[in-house]
């Protein structure tokens, strides 16, 4: 959930400070190191008193992700407050606050699976931690520029968010992704646009095809063989060039086009390889995402950057 639109608090020139803070385990380590491959500094649980010191009566000169918890030395909900407002009214660096929130269930849960100690109750049960943490946290929620609920997502997921929301300007004109997935287990969150590819030949009745995906030679033979394949690529392509300069024009920060089929994984698949290549050959910087194939192969890195050529998961191209 947003609380604002990034796009509008940017201040031209400003190098940008993002302040990532939230419960523990609601992925605020994962955050921090994905700002941190944009390009941003990244100082993770300086002491509250020491942040204002960072700048000597001046902005940083380059863009800088501070990271703040309850675990802080000298952490207090009064003391946070203060410096972000402190930050806040500078006029050489822009300051946004990212809080990443989290169901208390699921906080609960994967505390339980780490068998991690909350460190806010070591020696009792994390659900004590967890209760104690959101209420010192609540003040710092509703200051935040902007909300994220990961509740519901992977740490791909989380880092495919941030790289919309926080990619450097001038990086690109527009942060584009194309997924497949499988309708059984619904649309993947943030999608602007949906196209269902199960009118399309299903590769799944072939049992030599069956144990394939869409990235595989003989899958895309069998899909593009259908003769409604060609009409609709042409369609969608062309569609997609329409609307991505009047995206830009519009100011609009991200684009996200999702493929669906049946079990996400041959028809939706050769689709979003398809148009991913077609805007890539056309300048466009677009990343792709295979969330059922991410799903059998979680070892690979959604955001993994790599030069022009045939797509992986998570590849982005350009």
């Amino acid at each position: 959930m947003q609380t604002e639109d990034m796009s509008d608090k940017q201040t031209d020139g400003a190098p940008r400070i993002v302040l990532v803070t939230g419960p523990s385990g609601a992925g605020r380590s994962t955050a921090i190191r994905s700002l941190e491959d944009l390009g941003y500094e990244a100082i993770d649980n300086l002491p509250l008193s020491l942040v204002p010191r960072l700048f000597d009566g001046q902005g940083p000169d380059k863009p800088l992700v501070l990271g703040i918890d309850t675990r802080n030395r000298d952490f207090s909900t009064f003391g946070l407050i203060e410096v972000i407002d402190r930050l806040g009214s500078g006029q050489d660096a822009e300051l946004q606050v990212l809080y990443l929130d989290c169901n208390r269930d699921v906080l609960l849960r994967r505390f339980s699976e780490t068998r991690r100690r909350h460190p806010l109750a070591p020696a009792d049960s994390p659900d004590l931690g967890i209760d104690r943490e959101l209420d010192l946290l609540a003040p710092i929620k509703a200051r935040a520029d902007l909300l994220l609920d990961t509740s519901d997502m992977s740490p791909n997921d989380l880092r495919g968010d941030l790289a919309r929301w926080f990619a450097p300007q001038g990086s690109a004109p527009i942060a584009l992704t194309v997924h497949s997935f499988s309708y059984k287990r619904g649309l993947p969150r943030g999608l602007d646009m949906v196209l269902d590819c199960r009118f399309l030949k299903n590769p799944y009745w072939d049992e030599n095809l069956r144990g394939l995906n869409g990235r595989d030679a003989d899958v895309v033979r069998y899909v593009t063989t259908d003769p409604r394949f060609e009409a609709f690529r042409d369609k969608v392509v062309d569609l997609a060039h329409l609307l991505l300069p009047a995206y830009v024009a519009a100011g609009k920060p991200y684009l996200a086009i999702g493929f669906g089929c049946t079990g996400g994984q041959h028809r939706s698949v050769v689709m979003a390889e398809t148009l991913t290549n077609a805007l890539a050959e056309t300048g466009w910087r677009v990343s792709i995402r295979h969330r059922e194939l991410e799903r059998a192969a979680p070892q690979q890195n959604s955001l993994q950057a790599r030069p022009n050529g045939p797509a992986s998961v998570g590849d982005v191209k350009e």
